[in-house]
């Protein structure tokens, strides 16, 4: 059974940092970001490929959060500083399979909560 299960969440003041992790079962070609506030659609924040070519950033976090990988661990890391409290939501991580083309979130994980107080 391929699983994805992040970590790292928690609460944090506006201005500081967290970092949330991806550890997969399996190794995805990609692995994509998400957040999610409740009543909201889920915004897709980056994607990186297992060259650890960052493929997309949203603007929204750009300036602000990276996004790397260790395939030897298998696990994805979104690191996240200069933290507002608009960052507040569910984060989750995907994984794709697809090696050429568009990637197919067929694995998601149960995600994590992170909240940033002002």
């Amino acid at each position: 059974q391929v699983t994805l299960t992040e970590s790292g969440g928690g609460l944090a003041q506006a201005g500081g940092s967290l970092r949330l992790s991806c550890t997969a079962s399996a190794g995805f070609n990609t692995i994509g970001w998400f957040r999610q506030v409740a009543g909201k659609e889920r915004e897709l924040i980056g994607q990186i490929l297992k060259s650890g070519t960052t493929a997309y950033v949203a603007t929204s976090v750009k300036d602000r959060f990276t996004i790397s990988r260790d395939n030897f661990k298998n696990t994805a890391y979104l690191e996240m500083n200069s933290l507002k409290p608009e960052d507040t939501a569910t984060y989750y991580c995907a994984g794709s399979l697809v090696v050429a083309g568009p990637p197919e979130w067929t694995y998601w994980g149960k995600g994590t909560q992170v909240t940033v107080s002002s």
